[in-house]
């Protein structure tokens, strides 16, 4: 019997009073995404090899108050960045979700920034979104993790020593067309989707770029 594909989920709260900034949740995904991936829980290390062998797949929904707690209380774990948080939980099989992540909502999750997010600082590795596709904010949290999983991978083992070391710092933004079009021609790490939510398949949706790592060691 084959190995089932597995999923990697990712919880958003999203308060009506207090929703998260768009590119705040961006980030958070991709923190937890990299948390997950670098665990040194022994059964989650497991977990996620067997997600790492098949498609990166992930799913985020969307909760609020009660069922918000209800997904606290399953383990994985939290990630508070800016105004938004994001829990990510160990890979699954894509049919076994857990009874109080199953009934969360998957589809529609929009958000905004109030104002245009600042300029990322030099050196930190960035997350580019594509200017071609129209994407929810659910959908851009997961194609932007998938991009931030494509960076570590593509990193050296001082890269990711260094990068992990300092807490991972990231940006996500919204490219230009000249900026995506230079990233790509320059060999950036891009993320192909599989077409099954929101955009055609084989879609180019993200990337990852950074011109140097140096900017992260102490005392840099």
């Amino acid at each position: 019997m084959s190995e089932p594909e597995h999923v990697l989920p990712l919880v958003v709260r999203l308060e009506r009073a207090t929703p998260p900034t768009r590119t705040a949740a961006l980030e958070a995904a991709c923190l937890a995404t990299l948390r997950m991936l670098t665990t040194d829980n022994p059964e989650w290390v497991s977990a996620v090899a067997r997600w790492e062998h098949g498609r990166i797949r992930k799913v985020v929904r969307r909760a609020r108050g009660v069922a918000w707690d209800r997904a606290q209380a399953l383990e994985g774990l939290t990630v508070e960045h800016g105004s938004a948080q994001v829990r990510v939980f160990p890979p699954i099989p894509i049919d076994s979700w857990p009874p109080e992540l199953a009934r969360l909502q998957v589809e529609g999750t929009d958000l905004s920034d109030p104002a245009a997010p600042v300029p990322p600082e030099g050196g930190v590795p960035l997350i580019l979104l594509s200017p071609r596709h129209e994407m929810t904010a659910g959908k851009a949290m997961a194609q932007a993790a998938h991009a931030a999983q494509l960076g570590w991978w593509s990193l050296g083992s001082e890269g990711r020593r260094v990068w992990q070391g300092a807490g991972f710092p990231l940006a996500v933004r919204a490219a230009t067309a000249s900026q995506w079009d230079a990233a790509v021609a320059a060999g950036a790490a891009v993320v192909t989707d599989g077409g099954l939510t929101e955009v055609e398949p084989g879609a180019r949706t993200a990337l990852f770029v950074i011109d140097s790592l140096t900017a992260l060691r102490p005392g840099a």
